[in-house]
């Protein structure tokens, strides 16, 4: 134990002295008949940064090796891209993102072409929300059956979807049912029928509307009109629907069928903690109540729900539908931890295995959704640029791993943006940094320039093979080629002496692959025979900052470096 802990000071030490700008220290870890241990040599290892297996034609396309194809199955088991409409792609010169201008970059996104290298690859798109809404952010509805007119129409939309479609894309847009604007018709008729005395208007029984006597606890409300108050937890302008309302899980039954006939996968639901705030129990009974009515639409439905809570909360919610694994994301997750060298890789694929576990016992069917940012969190690139290659090696631990991860946009670059001392989210949510001169703007209250973003563009980034942006898609298309890594059974192997290497087995049919990670800042080289009786039979990819090899079941493997085994 002492010995671990002097290992860990060792690395805490040596990503202090990175990011203070000190030369980078790389030390090297070798094993002969027994098994490693993170005991530097004082041997310097200088590895040069070749990504992977996938090899480069004369444009700059990636080829996959021999044998390894990306294999396209009709699940819902993708690699989903969050997109900001109004940040990410400007049409029309308004300074405003849209509708066309996600069309306009499906190429980018994903050709269509499983294996040709050309786009990023992402087999699934998240909108934020797309209704009409009086915020930049569009959190708070006015109209659930229609386009935000600054993103475009519904014609567009329906466009994106086809478009989208052919290129094997799913598209899952935002729903917010726990509250709407307080600009909708429906909370305006609701109001000036109180005030006229139509106290059987139908509205009324849209909104939670109580007296001071029938306050409930932890709960915000905000004055309604006369003797009553109307719940809004998020804010005055958001007022709460009441979803025990008959007229409104009616209305609620159109808008699901509206949007499925529009052909989306589903949806992705804000916030579903809130709808009866903090009793869990009649949540999920609610949610179960919406999810009946959107399989009565669409049997493959994808539905993900924002549960930001811990895990022991979030668990119960995998019921109704699948969940963000918030436990995965921001600066003290386990990606991050992992990264960092501050908990094991042993430690994470043991989480991992058990966060998954439990939530199978709730749904068999669940899957995870691993991320490490999204828009109301500080952006990844911050919290993870210890060193050069902490976000390739990020990326690694949360999209090489069972579920369906999301990658929020721009994360491929490494944009940076945070809330900071000038606590806007809208800093969180900048304009997507493509480098050719597209006239997207950052949204309202934002404070940042785009000479902060010190990482490049998209346009920087594409004709470097070893950039972000380069890593992501050759890492996507590897885990697209292994089908066994998002949908396998995890068989996990005791690397418990080991702090910056580890991994897991994972079955699908019968199909075996291995995932190994090192963390570290040297090579390692180690016989996997002494931890597994599974035999390998080939390395069949490597990602990272650096390269591996398999002779026979010795596996060496470079600094900031996964790999693939079969």
């Amino acid at each position: 134990m002492t010995k671990k802990i002097f290992i860990l000071s060792l690395f805490i030490l040596i990503f202090t002295l990175i990011s203070c700008g000190q030369d980078q220290i790389i030390t090297d870890m070798q094993t002969t008949d027994i098994p490693i241990t993170d005991i530097p040599t004082t041997e310097i290892v200088t590895t040069q940064p070749i990504s992977t297996e996938i090899l480069t034609n004369e444009m700059g396309e990636y080829i996959l090796e021999e044998g390894l194809v990306p294999k396209m199955i009709e699940d819902n088991y993708r690699v989903y891209y969050e997109i900001f409409l109004g940040s990410f792609s400007d049409s029309n010169q308004d300074g405003f993102g849209d509708i066309q201008g996600v069309i306009n970059r499906l190429d980018y996104l994903n050709d269509g072409q499983a294996s040709s290298g050309v786009s990023l690859g992402v087999t699934g798109l998240w909108l934020m929300p797309i209704m009409p809404s009086p915020s930049y952010h569009k959190y708070d509805t006015t109209n659930y059956l229609s386009i935000d007119p600054v993103y475009g129409n519904m014609d567009d939309f329906e466009n994106l979807v086809s478009e989208a479609n052919q290129r094997g894309i799913d598209i899952i847009i935002d729903l917010v049912l726990n509250h709407t604007s307080n600009q909708h018709p429906w909370f305006k008729n609701a109001l000036n029928a109180y005030k006229e005395g139509d106290l059987d208007n139908p509205y009324l029984e849209y909104y939670v509307l109580v007296t001071e006597e029938e306050k409930l606890p932890n709960r915000t409300y905000h004055h309604f009109y006369g003797e009553l108050y109307y719940e809004g937890n998020f804010s005055s302008s958001m007022p709460e629907l009441d979803l025990d309302s008959l007229l409104v899980r009616q209305e609620i039954q159109q808008i699901i069928e509206f949007w499925f006939n529009k052909g989306i996968k589903g949806f992705r639901l804000d916030a579903v903690k809130y709808p009866y705030y903090e009793e869990h129990q009649k949540n999920i009974d609610f949610w179960n109540w919406f999810m009946d009515q959107v399989y009565m639409q669409r049997s493959d439905a994808y539905v993900v729900g924002e549960m930001w809570d811990s895990d022991e909360n979030i668990y119960p919610y995998y019921e109704p539908f699948n969940n963000f694994d918030f436990g995965f994301s921001q600066l003290n997750g386990a990606v991050s931890m992992t990264v960092k060298n501050l908990e094991t890789v042993n430690d994470y694929v043991r989480y991992l295995d058990r966060y998954k576990n439990n939530v199978l016992k709730v749904n068999p069917q669940a899957i995870l959704q691993p991320f490490i940012s999204n828009h109301d969190m500080n952006r990844a690139a911050g919290f993870l640029m210890v060193d050069e290659y902490a976000m390739h090696m990020a990326a690694n631990l949360y999209i090489l791993t069972y579920g369906t991860p999301f990658i929020y946009y721009g994360e491929e670059i490494g944009m940076l943006g945070s809330r900071s001392t000038e606590n806007t989210d809208a800093n969180r949510r900048l304009a997507m940094y493509w480098g050719d001169g597209d006239s997207v703007t950052n949204p309202i209250g934002s404070t940042w320039t785009v000479d902060r973003q010190i990482n490049g563009s998209v346009q920087d980034q594409i004709g470097d093979p070893n950039s972000l942006y380069n890593h992501y898609k050759k890492l996507i298309m590897v885990r697209n080629a292994h089908p066994e890594i998002a949908r396998g059974q995890y068989t996990l192997i005791d690397f418990s002496e080991l702090i910056t290497f580890g991994g897991f087995l994972s079955t699908y049919g019968d199909s075996t692959v291995g995932v190994f990670h090192n963390t570290g800042f040297g090579q390692v080289t180690i016989d996997l025979s002494q931890y597994t009786d599974y035999e390998f039979s080939q390395l069949s990819a490597y990602l990272g900052q650096a390269q591996a090899s398999l002779d026979g079941q010795t596996l060496t493997i470079g600094p900031r470096t996964s790999v693939v085994l079969k």
